[in-house]
């Protein structure tokens, strides 16, 4: 069936904003994104939806999300932390990814993507941290997602942390895994490494040539705190950036996310060979990493995509705090402007996740139908097409988005999620949190 579906504002190609527009798809596939005028000229839709007082715009992209961590919130650390390391190996590590199973991945994936699709976000890219689940905790998400009608990045974090096998181990599974959705539409695969400080030069090198020889790109987490280039420079002698370029491991197939405590070096280097990276503002504030100067990464030409990291999975409370926090700390108001933050949200997260070649983040003819239509209709202040995107960033929630749109298929209609249950799942999350609950005190007390 050919659509249409328009409304006082479209945002379009480049961010353009285009008043009385329309979008027209068909078998997911976007056809046209113009004028209701033009689109009408152009096509003729079987069925044609007006939305009043509402923009259509591109879905949002999470280029950086542990769908497990909604497991953990809340989730005090029995024991005391004094420090990013203290937190990973005292408690993170062997209190929460080292227990996670199935049960727990699965329910804690249908509900943060739930509140993902809630807020707009059309496509996730994940990174989970479950090293003795394998390829079965990938299969495992995936089939959440594609129940959910959900865009999905999967990746299995591989590590030499518990032991050189384990960490082959879960390169092989995610490869498998990778290979197995070459052809899905909506499931789709990237390699995964943990950090500088646990995976060694000879392991990042294979894992590089392991990507680049099935065509797969890999991400990894860069610099989330001042640990790991404190560690690389007392145990390599230089920077994790300077150090992943030593032995080649930087490159356009390579996604960094985090990217907080990061030297003018190498910020350069990642400009140089092409790197793109994820910002998670809340995150970063969360663990105390600092803050990340993304007006420097996008200065330099970086892609720079945003993130959630699964901590708060609210994605206008994500473009919030990426449109506020540089503000305050660079001591500028002209920083992260909003229309900058809309980008790194959509067009910017699709090229980071995607590369070259995205297939959606945006309303170029000939993407895929990933949209969402978001109410104006109660703001204070009226919308135009100079402050619309003021508007969005500040002073819209998930309650606003009334539509959302995947692959041609609504997932969200009327402001109600109809692909999922949201209390069911959570009742399901909680009850696996309280299990992981239960199992890392029963360690803190051995």
């Amino acid at each position: 069936m050919r659509m249409m579906v328009s409304a006082p504002f479209v945002i379009g190609p480049g961010l353009q904003v285009i008043e009385k527009g329309a979008v027209v798809y068909e078998y997911g596939r976007i056809l046209c994104a113009g004028s209701l005028e033009e689109c009408k000229e152009r096509y003729t839709p079987d069925r044609h939806i007006h939305f009043d007082a509402s923009v259509i715009a591109p879905g949002f992209v999470n280029a950086h999300m542990h769908l497990y961590g909604i497991l953990a919130h809340g989730l005090l650390p029995p024991v005391p932390v004094h420090s990013f390391e203290e937190f990973l190996e005292g408690y993170w590590w062997p209190m929460v990814e080292n227990r996670l199973d199935v049960p727990m991945i699965e329910a804690a994936a249908r509900t943060s993507a739930l509140e993902l699709l809630d807020s707009g976000v059309t496509t996730v890219c994940d990174v989970l941290e479950a090293p003795f689940t394998g390829k079965r905790g990938l299969e495992c998400q995936a089939e959440v997602l594609r129940g959910l009608g959900m865009r999905g990045v999967l990746s299995l974090e591989a590590s030499q942390r518990i032991s050189e096998q384990n960490g082959k181990e879960c390169l092989e599974d995610n490869l498998a895994f990778f290979l197995s959705t070459r052809d899905d539409p909506l499931i789709s695969s990237m390699l995964c490494l943990h950090t500088a400080f646990t995976c060694s030069g000879s392991f990042s090198s294979s894992a590089s040539a392991m990507a680049k020889a099935n065509g797969a790109h890999i991400q990894l987490h860069l610099n989330e705190s001042s640990y790991e280039p404190q560690w690389c420079i007392e145990h390599r002698g230089m920077r994790s950036t300077q150090w992943y370029e030593s032995i080649g491991i930087l490159g356009t197939e390579l996604l960094a996310a985090q990217c907080v405590q990061m030297s003018d070096h190498e910020m350069d280097l990642l400009s140089s060979r092409g790197v793109r990276a994820v910002h998670v503002p809340l995150s970063n504030c969360e663990v105390g990493g600092g803050i990340a100067p993304v007006p420097d990464l996008l200065n330099r030409g970086i892609t720079v995509a945003l993130g959630s990291d699964g901590y708060v999975n609210n994605f206008f409370e994500i473009m919030r705090s990426a449109f506020l926090i540089h503000k305050g700390h660079r001591k500028s108001a002209s920083v992260m402007p909003a229309s900058t933050v809309w980008r790194m949200a959509t067009e910017e997260g699709a090229a980071a996740v995607f590369g070259s070649h995205p297939h959606t983040g945006s309303l170029n003819e000939g993407m895929r139908a990933d949209f969402q239509v978001i109410s104006l209709s109660d703001l204070p202040t009226e919308a135009d097409s100079r402050n619309i995107f003021d508007q969005l960033v500040l002073f819209r929630n998930p309650r606003d988005v009334t539509h959302l749109c995947i692959e041609g298929i609504f997932v969200k209609e009327g402001g109600k999620l109809v692909t999922g249950e949201p209390y069911e799942a959570s009742r399901a999350s909680r009850k696996e949190a309280r299990r992981l609950k239960e199992i890392g005190l029963s360690l803190a007390h051995t």
